[in-house]
């Protein structure tokens, strides 16, 4: 988006059609010294749901709070939208730095008063009938709306979900949940013999071949080549960095392919 000279998504979707339209695409300025430039495409909207946030939060701690805060921050320029839904809204489930930087709520009827402070920063929420009645807190306000929730049936979801699926078939991202159980992994097999844990993803010859054939050592040219996640992408460039093929990233993001191409 840097690149384009937008600050969100609908600006950059209307500048990558706007040049479509115009018969000059624009180029992916990661892949502009290959010998095959790739074009930029429209990138779609992104909704990330955690269904129930107390329990990650057990699980992960406060590690997880700031991971969010982070993505609420930027992700909504990016066209990426984050829903937290939580049957405890507790003060350590529904922090501070998490409220600050969600600013739509939704309540449903809750036991007590400190329950809707802590999820509205008023009361109310406690006097709710329940069977979806519920306040809607608008970003930008300070008053709630008391709204009434559609009841959805089973029957109902499916349907539903029977009628997306039959609008397009599903792009999945290999790889893409690896990243925690393969980083665990590598890191246990280097403590053993060094750096023999690492040498281990199948995919590390295929993440060498593009890097020497565009010349890039791009996070982002593996990630999407090979269709896996930004973790793993990463690890395979720090893995080509350990054996001497690339240069460590620059102060401007950038490294340097050491190794000479084919034609050279």
């Amino acid at each position: 988006m840097s690149w384009v000279g937008v600050r969100n998504l609908s600006g950059y979707n209307h500048k990558i059609a706007e040049a479509e339209k115009s018969g000059a695409p624009l180029q992916d300025p990661a892949t502009l010294e290959s010998e095959e430039p790739e074009v930029l495409e429209k990138l779609p909207h992104i909704v990330v749901i955690i269904d129930e946030l107390a329990d990650l939060m057990m699980v992960t701690g406060k590690k997880v709070e700031e991971l969010i805060a982070r993505l609420a921050q930027k992700a909504r320029a990016a066209g990426i939208h984050l829903i937290l839904a939580t049957q405890r809204p507790s003060v350590d489930v529904i922090t501070g730095l998490i409220k600050a930087n969600i600013p739509t709520r939704i309540a449903f009827q809750v036991s007590s008063k400190v329950d809707s402070r802590t999820i509205l920063d008023q009361m109310g929420a406690e006097a709710l009938l329940g069977q979806g009645d519920m306040l809607y807190l608008p970003p930008g306000t300070g008053m709630p709306q008391r709204v009434h929730g559609a009841f959805v049936a089973d029957d109902e979801v499916h349907k539903v979900v029977d009628y997306l699926k039959s609008l397009g078939e599903p792009e999945y991202v290999e790889g893409l949940l690896d990243g925690a159980t393969e980083g665990a992994m590598a890191s246990y097999d280097g403590g053993l013999d060094g750096e023999q844990g690492t040498e281990k993803d199948p995919l590390y010859d295929q993440a060498v071949e593009i890097v020497l054939r565009t010349r890039r050592a791009s996070i982002s040219l593996v990630q999407r080549h090979l269709r896996i996640g930004y973790n793993r992408a990463a690890r395979l460039i720090e893995q080509m960095e350990q054996a001497g093929m690339v240069t460590p990233m620059q102060s401007n993001g950038n490294r340097d392919v050491l190794v000479p191409g084919k034609a050279e």
